[in-house]
């Protein structure tokens, strides 16, 4: 509930206290609830349900008259049933946006990836800021989970080729949901398509095949043994060809993401941490270490 944690609440209990009035609450609900890309893409109603009830909370402390399509609204939702999915929609600059098909558990079907980590919003952040590093070139992304930084990329890099990829069955289903439901497909360029693609047993043939300019991954290295098989990857990569490769992080165990880089050293792999901040685009946590690096074969 990040995103309900980061609305400027102080700033709307002001503006009633001082205006005695409901308009701005009924400007909210048109840029919320109400809004046609909500009206189409409904996030879950629980955090629907959070949100309404948040702002009459506040309208009624200020003492301002009653909003009847804000207990409408109320009244729609509380109604409606909680499903195990969700749409979530993610504004880009310009006036653009991404919606997406997620899990609204974090774990679901014994996987993490139907749900945006934080790792994936800071990828998409930084590529949004560094295009040059996917236009015009052929982009393979691992671990591709509900879609985020691929369509971003899609829609705003010009990429030559995107391949999304993961093992997932539900997560490739998904996925594929989500780049029609964007209407990726229908976008000339890229030509996009979602593969499977297991780290590891991953053929150097079936990996030479994509002829990757750019790989990308965001928070893969999350367990000992999942690094062990993208290391096992990254290797059979670097052995076709010399792709720019920028894999992002969320440092949640030290130990762990530790011992992924001392697994790429031992394969002759070597990494530079990208420094340098990126331009918030997205409301979420930022209170996590996340570490964007790229990886290139040792000399």
């Amino acid at each position: 509930m990040s995103r309900l944690l980061s609305f400027p609440w102080t700033f709307v209990e002001k503006d009633l206290e001082s205006n005695k009035s409901s308009e701005l609450i009924s400007d909210i609900l048109k840029q919320t609830c109400l809004h046609s890309l909500c009206r189409k893409f409904p996030p879950s109603a629980k955090y629907r349900k959070l949100f309404l009830s948040q702002l009459i909370k506040r309208q009624e402390a200020a003492g301002c008259d009653p909003l009847d399509e804000l207990y409408d609204a109320l009244a729609e939702v509380v109604g409606a049933e909680d499903t195990s999915e969700c749409y979530k929609s993610y504004l880009l600059p310009g006036g653009d946006s991404v919606s997406l098909r997620e899990s609204v558990a974090l774990i679901s079907d014994g996987t993490t990836g139907l749900v945006t980590w934080e790792a994936a919003l800071f990828l998409t952040e930084w590529a949004l800021e560094h295009r040059q590093a996917f236009s015009g070139r052929t982009v393979l992304e691992l671990g591709s989970g509900v879609g985020l930084t691929g369509i971003t990329i899609c829609r705003t890099c010009s990429p030559k080729r995107f391949v999304f990829s993961d093992c997932h069955p539900r997560v490739l289903q998904t996925l594929e949901d989500n780049v029609r439901l964007n209407a990726v497909t229908q976008r000339e360029p890229p030509p996009v398509t979602v593969q499977e693609l297991d780290w590891s047993t991953a053929t150097e043939e079936q990996v030479a095949r994509i002829e990757a300019d750019t790989v990308i991954a965001a928070d893969v290295v999350y367990d000992p043994e999942v690094a062990e098989s993208l290391v096992k990857l990254l290797n059979t990569i670097l052995s076709c060809s010399s792709p720019d490769i920028y894999i992002c992080s969320t440092v949640r165990n030290p130990e762990t993401y530790s011992g992924f880089k001392t697994q790429l050293q031992k394969a002759g792999i070597s990494h530079r941490v990208m420094t340098g901040a990126v331009s918030h685009v997205f409301p979420y946590s930022r209170g996590s270490a996340i570490e964007m690096i790229q990886l290139y074969r040792g000399l």
